[in-house]
């Protein structure tokens, strides 16, 4: 079953979200782009605090794109290459994004937990999350141009926002391996976790998130994710609506009143 391919699990308000093909790498095929679309609107209707992304197994995160024969989207590849005609491939790439597009703007913070290689797509996935915890064993590898081909899973305008056109070139045109100790000093990675705990840590770091006000965490995340979309002085008025926003609507209160009584804040969920 497609659902069986990924799977989504909640535990409490955060929600663990599991690429589960391990045979394979944890590489995507048709069916898996239709379920993580339908995942991201399962999340959006009823959203959690914060979301962790991870791959089954301790080989992978994610491989990306399937390329085998069985996976019926590779027609799409071959029947371009053999007619010329740009439609399929544009098809196909437009597919891909539409489902990853629809995860990754989920609202509420994505964390990605490396444990394993995450390579091609699998690379690009992480790097339009949010957040990202690595096992010290794992490999980041924008592996495309190795094959002839070049991130389109969104991967190379994340990447480069992430860490710079420079770097992205770097890391793309070489198609090298990347370990973690290097992925965190150029800020490819947020943590390096301890090995074989990376899906633990970020499930950790997660519950921490949803600990604050959610309201809080939404409207903060959403000035992140526009960032570099727009000039700065239109970040600074937008940063100044959110916060009144937020203010309005009184979630502060939760959080003040349980600081002037020295508690733990419990915050509501949004409704």
């Amino acid at each position: 079953m497609d659902s069986e391919l990924i799977r989504l699990e909640r535990k409490g308000p955060v929600a663990v979200v599991t690429i589960d093909r391990p045979g394979r790498r944890n590489s995507f095929n048709e069916a898996m782009f239709g379920r993580i679309a339908a995942v991201a609107q399962e999340l959006k209707v009823k959203p959690p605090r914060a979301v962790v992304v991870t791959g089954a197994g301790d080989v992978a995160f994610c491989a990306g794109f399937d390329v085998n024969p069985d996976n019926p989207m590779v027609d799409s590849i071959v029947k371009a290459m053999s007619t010329g005609d740009r439609g399929p491939s544009k098809k196909l790439i437009r597919d891909i994004r539409t489902a990853i597009d629809a995860f990754v703007t989920v609202p509420a913070p994505i964390i990605a937990a490396l444990n394993g290689l995450a390579y091609g797509g699998g690379a690009e996935l992480s790097a339009r999350c949010d957040l990202r915890v690595m096992d010290p064993d794992a490999v980041i590898c924008f592996s495309e141009a190795r094959l002839g081909l070049m991130p389109d899973w969104g991967g190379g305008p994340a990447l480069t926002r992430l860490i710079g056109p420079s770097r992205a070139a770097d890391l793309v045109l070489t198609a090298r391996k990347v370990a973690a100790d290097e992925a965190l000093s150029m800020g490819l990675v947020n943590r390096v976790s301890r090995k074989g705990r990376a899906l633990f840590e970020a499930i950790t770091l997660a519950q921490t998130i949803a600990e604050n006000g959610p309201r809080a965490v939404r409207a903060a995340l959403s000035l992140f994710r526009q960032a570099q979309d727009i000039p700065y002085g239109a970040m600074l008025d937008m940063e100044e609506e959110l916060a009144t926003a937020l203010i309005a609507s009184g979630e502060c209160v939760h959080g003040v009143g349980a600081f002037l009584e020295k508690k733990k804040p419990e915050f509501p969920d949004i409704i």
